[in-house]
This record gives structure tokens, sequence and C-alpha cells, in this order.
């Protein structure tokens, strides 16, 4: 008979809830301000290069905030670091609703940024932590899902606040959801399971790894300079940058897109999206679990990790490819919808991949991560912005997106391989 004691709670569940939920509001609040182009083109008289600018400096204050993030994160805990960044972020969003001119709209964005970077590190040592090796790509996919069901979620919610309060009411009701959550948080996280008294011993232990031997220590990154010449953190951080580039443009230009390119209106727009962001919802979450799957049957990374994200990769660039010469609205809405769903479906495998390569600094590491993600997000909004104002389409600005993701292909097949042993100088 099994004794109660050898029963394992499932604690650490209700920790990737918490984060899916955060991840689904952050995404929502980054993202609103894209439901609002033709708002505020109409009354602050911006183009489509100033407007773009607008969406980058969210990424300048990103980028300058990820790397100190994923520091912080490490040093003091996810506990104290996560709520006050959720609690920041959300009263940036109110302010927003105050803003008057290009100038405040920059300055605000920016400070969203800031205060949004340690977001994703955040996430990665709370896994890192409360997650054993096994369930890590199906507990990231399920916080990382939330990134595409915001669009599923926030499109026709931000449309329909938009379209039947205003854009600065929009901006007031939803920033109150990330404060409540960072008092929850607060008292229902601890850093560590065992510092939890809702995780009983047989969670504690099944989530806690072995010792690794002293050989398999010295291949683990242990300062900044490790982290940063990591050959597989140098290619894992170098794709990303070419997921960050899709993931910023599709989810601040799509509704330029359909309200440019198709004809649409603002209320049709926010239904029309929920379609290739459902697909891109089940795309990554099905991506963690033939991940973990991969690494059960075969405990090689390369095969679990490396051969997900190329694959991916290489399917989405063709599908993006496709679509700038697609004007079908419905031969539009399938290849945007594969396209994004191939290019989330590797998202678990990137931040697994640094969890595997430097646990102990997972969250400093996925900090340097999400700054070439950040890099990403200031270039994309900017230069899709520039190339539709001199264009008038969006044919080049998906061209252009394919061209990076298929860069980001050749490098992980030739250079993406974590389970090879390397000499690393951390001095």
């Amino acid at each position: 008979m099994t004794s109660t004691k050898a029963i394992r709670s499932k604690y650490r569940w209700v920790i990737a809830g918490l984060i899916f939920f955060i991840t689904l509001i952050n995404f929502i609040d980054r993202s609103a301000i894209s439901f609002i182009r033709d708002q505020l083109k109409a009354e602050f008289h911006f183009n489509d290069t100033e407007f773009g600018l607008i969406l980058s400096a969210f990424s300048v204050g990103y980028m300058v905030l990820t790397f100190l993030g994923g520091w912080l994160v490490d040093r003091i805990g996810t506990r104290v670091v996560w709520p006050l960044a959720a609690i920041g972020w959300s009263i940036c969003v109110a302010f927003l609703g105050f803003a008057t001119g290009f100038w405040s709209f920059i300055l605000l964005r920016l400070a969203l940024g800031v205060a949004e970077g340690p977001h994703f590190p955040a996430m990665s040592r709370s896994i890192s932590n409360w997650l054993s090796p096994s369930e890590r790509a199906r507990a990231l996919s399920l916080g990382l899902v939330a990134i595409p069901l915001s669009s599923v979620i926030g499109a026709p919610l931000t449309s329909y606040l938009v379209a039947d309060y205003g854009w600065r009411a929009m901006f007031f009701i939803i920033s109150s959801i990330g404060i409540v959550w960072g008092i929850v948080w607060f008292f229902l996280f601890r850093d560590r399971p065992e510092e939890s008294k809702y995780v009983n011993e047989a969670e504690r232990l099944y989530i806690s790894p072995p010792p690794l031997k002293k050989e398999e220590t010295q291949n683990i990154p242990k300062c900044w300079k490790s982290l940063l010449t990591h050959p597989v953190l140098i290619v894992n951080n170098i794709a990303y940058f070419a997921f960050g580039y899709m993931l910023f443009f599709t989810t601040l230009w799509l509704p330029g897109y359909f309200l440019s390119q198709h004809g649409l209106n603002l209320k049709a727009v926010g239904w029309y999206l929920t379609i290739p962001w459902l697909a891109g919802a089940a795309f990554l979450k099905a991506g963690g679990i033939l991940s973990d799957y991969l690494f059960k049957k075969t405990g090689k990374n390369r095969i679990a990790r490396s051969h997900i994200i190329w694959g991916s990769q290489l399917l989405a660039g063709i599908c993006f490819m496709i679509l700038s010469f697609t004007n079908s609205l419905p031969m539009a809405i399938l290849f945007l919808s594969l396209g994004i769903g191939f290019g989330l479906m590797p998202q678990s495998a990137f931040f697994s991949t640094n969890i595997d390569v430097a646990k102990e600094r997972a969250g400093t590491a996925q900090g340097v991560t999400s700054g070439c993600l950040a890099f990403a997000g200031i270039i994309a909004p900017a230069l899709t912005g520039w190339l539709v104002d001199i264009t008038g389409n969006f044919q080049a600005a998906f061209m252009l997106l394919a061209g990076f993701t298929f860069i980001s292909v050749v490098a992980v097949i030739l250079f993406h391989h974590p389970d090879r042993k390397w000499v690393l100088r951390t001095s």
C-alpha cells in the first residue's frame, strides 16, 4: 500500500500556472499599442516610421534592463524581483493613457521596456528551480504559450475596448491586472521548493536532481565571460534574435498589415488575428511536449533542442517567404498561421538550452538571450515602419523576416551542439 508521504504534491504546476498567467498579461500590456496605430496617426499625425520608432522604444528600455534583470533574479530571487517588475510595468501602461505626443509615447514605452526587463530571466530561474529536467520544456511551453494566447485574448479584447471606450481608457483598464498578480505571487511563491509549505518531501526530491559529477561541473558557465563566450549560448542567442524579430514583427505590425493590406476594420482585425495566434499556441505547446519526449527517449539535447529549433525555423521562413507574395486574405491567414506556428514552436527549446547549459546561472543566461530578443525588438518595428513607408506594402518586410530566419537555421545546424564538452575559460 502506497503511503501518503510517497505521493508527490503537484504545487510546481501551480507555480507554472502563475507563470503562464503573468506572461499572458505581460504580452497584452506590451502589444496593446499596436491596435491604436490608426487612432494615433489621426490624432497626432504620426507616419508609419514615427509609429515604428514608438514601438521600438520599448525594446531599447527592455535591452537596458534585461541583462541586469537576469543578474538581479539570480542574486535576489524571483519572489521579490518579479512582482516589483509587474507592478512597475502596470503603472507604465496606465500612464500611456495620459500621453500627449510623440516624445511622451517614446519615454513611456522606454520605461515600460525597462520594467519588463526581468520577466523572462525570472521565468527561466523559477522553472530551473521548480521543475525537473524531464519536465522543463513542457513547463516552459505552458508559460510561453501565453505569448500567442495573449493575442488570441488580447486582440479582440483590446480592439473592442478601443472601439467602444477609446484608446486612453483601454490602457487604464488593462493596467490593473499585473498589480494584483504581483501581490499574489509574493505570497504564494518561494525561490526554492524546499522553502514552500505547499511542497511535500516526495515532490521536493523529484524536483531536485542528483548532484553533478566533478567533471560535469567543468562544463557549466560560472561567470559573465563564460556566459558570453560559450559556443552553444552564442548560437542560441543568434537564433533567438531571429525568433525575436519574428515575434516583434508579428505582435506589433500584424494589425496594421490587415488594416492597410486587406481593408479590414479594427474589430474584424481583432477576430481574424485569433486564428494565427491559436495556431501559434498549439504549435508552441506541441514543441515543448516533443522536446521533452525526445529528451526522455534519447537523452540528447542536440536531438531534443537543436533539431527542433532549426527544423521549425526553416518551415517558418518558407511560410513567410510565400506570404510575401500572397494577396488573398484566406491564403494570407493560412501561411501566417503556419509561419507563426512554426516560428513559435522552438521557443521552449531556446529556454531549455539556457537551463541545460547554465542551470545555476539560468536567470543571467536568459537575460543575455532576452537582450538579443530586445535588440531584434528595436530593429523590427522601426525597420518595418520604414519599409512600409517607402514601398507602400509589407512584401519587403516579410522577405526580410524570412531572411533572418534562414540565417538562424544555418547557424544552428552548424554550431548548436549542447551535448558537446566545451573547454571554458572562467577568468
